[in-house]
């Protein structure tokens, strides 16, 4: 199992618009890809010394292959909405976890 983790840090000037559309429509339309079977959002609990608020959403894959396709066909589109409604305002970074073991 592989996890495509997003961690966010987002503005406080948009933060409650950017949480609405994070919840109600950008996590749904990755969803919609069928490239992934579940996703659950975080909030890290650091303080940043750059102000924001910080997320984690993390989305469950079957492979690296399907992590791959999605990069391929999907996440241009998906990721410049967010570029166009947020712009420098939400800063990302993205990490490709694999599941080892849960206890």
């Amino acid at each position: 199992m592989i996890l495509y983790n997003v961690t966010i840090n987002i503005h406080e000037s948009v933060h409650d618009q950017w949480m609405i559309w994070m919840q109600q429509k950008h996590i749904n339309d990755v969803l919609a890809t069928g490239k992934f079977t579940s996703a659950r959002m975080v909030k890290v609990l650091i303080e940043e010394e750059m102000g924001g608020t910080t997320y984690s959403i993390q989305y469950t894959t079957d492979s690296k292959e399907t992590l791959q396709k999605y990069y391929d066909e999907d996440a241009p589109r998906l990721r410049e909405e967010g570029h166009r409604l947020f712009g420098d305002k939400m800063l990302a970074f993205r990490t490709e976890l694999e599941l080892i073991s849960e206890h």
